[in-house]
């Protein structure tokens, strides 16, 4: 089982790993400031339980597939490239609905949302690190008590990227303001690439 002290350093670090930027935050943030709190929640709720999945499923043993199969990092490492670059594109040309009633830009979906933590970098990262480090034992109760931690601390952190985004909003007077506000998020998601080629 998970001492006291070490649940506590697991704690600080998921805090730490949930708040600050990296692919998720970044969109979230900008997608609380297209479309608002409300209709993010979906893609929040999103980020959070698929996360909380990935972690689960690394706890029990996924990353042995890769020690089997090398060529396959490096594959992921190109296919989140792509993924990522084309995220960006659709950040950067992206227009609020509240601003534009025939914009057909729209928030990512719960399923997206999910489905979008296999290949977040920062996402593996932060769950190969929780694994590795704060799992003492392969026991189905101590990954699963990581798990539910990792997902009740990483919730708040990701509410408040959206929030920000949401605040965000009021300044977005224009659709040039708000056009250089998605380029700026889509210039800063296209960076987090720097996680895969440099830091994994």
């Amino acid at each position: 089982m998970i001492t006291l002290e070490l649940f506590i350093a697991f704690s600080v670090f998921a805090f730490v790993s949930s708040i600050t930027p990296g692919p998720n935050n970044i969109m979230l943030m900008a997608s609380g400031t297209n479309f608002g709190f409300k209709k993010t929640i979906p893609h929040l709720l999103g980020v959070n339980l698929g996360f909380g999945f990935l972690l689960f499923c690394v706890g029990i043993g996924l990353m042995q597939i890769f020690d089997l199969f090398p060529i396959m990092h490096d594959v992921f490492k190109i296919f989140c490239s792509i993924y990522l670059i084309y995220l960006a594109y659709r950040i950067a040309t992206s227009a609020s609905q509240t601003k534009n009633s025939q914009s057909r830009a729209r928030p990512f979906s719960f399923i997206q949302a999910i489905l979008f933590q296999w290949i977040n970098p920062k996402g593996w990262s932060m769950a190969l690190t929780g694994i590795s480090v704060y799992s003492t034992s392969s026991s189905l109760i101590g990954v699963l008590i990581i798990t539910l931690a990792y997902t009740l601390i990483n919730l708040p952190c990701i509410c408040f990227w959206t929030m920000l985004g949401e605040q965000f909003s009021r300044f977005m007077t224009s659709n040039l303001r708000l056009r250089i506000f998605n380029y700026i998020m889509a210039t800063l998601l296209v960076l987090t690439l720097v996680q895969i080629f440099f830091m994994g």
